[in-house]
């Protein structure tokens, strides 16, 4: 991966859980690694019926030319994801707790200007 793709994924991250912060999200962990690859950010907010942790997945575009977002979620990806999440529970012996894969599309105009930023929900499933 080049520095400027690195540095605009980590761009993209840090401006994520500012987002996600704001919406009542507490970051628990941020570029989890394991075995079948990376978890962007792992949050959990507390909401009318108990705790929910949400593993999300962060793409950030520069312009279209490579698609969008939510494109960039392939279904090999999204299998490694479900893995991840899986691990992470296990390891941390999470139990019984309502969780789910989000995504959080990020685009950037061709001047760097943010244009886009949607947290989608639930964007994978078992």
């Amino acid at each position: 991966m080049s520095d400027a793709r690195q540095k605009l994924g980590r761009w993209g991250e840090k401006v994520a859980a500012t987002h996600l912060e704001s919406k009542g999200y507490t970051i628990r962990a941020r570029n989890w690694r394991c075995v079948h690859g990376e978890l962007d950010l792992v949050v959990q907010k507390q909401g009318p019926d108990g705790l929910l942790l949400a593993f999300v997945e962060v793409k950030t575009r520069h312009g279209r030319g490579k698609g969008s977002p939510e494109e960039a979620l392939t279904p090999r990806k999204a299998q490694k994801l479900l893995l991840c999440a899986q691990l992470f529970l296990a390891e941390h012996n999470i139990n019984d707790v309502d969780w789910q894969i989000d995504l959080v599309a990020i685009e950037l105009d061709r001047t760097g200007k943010l244009e886009r930023l949607e947290h989608l929900p639930s964007v994978v499933w078992s």
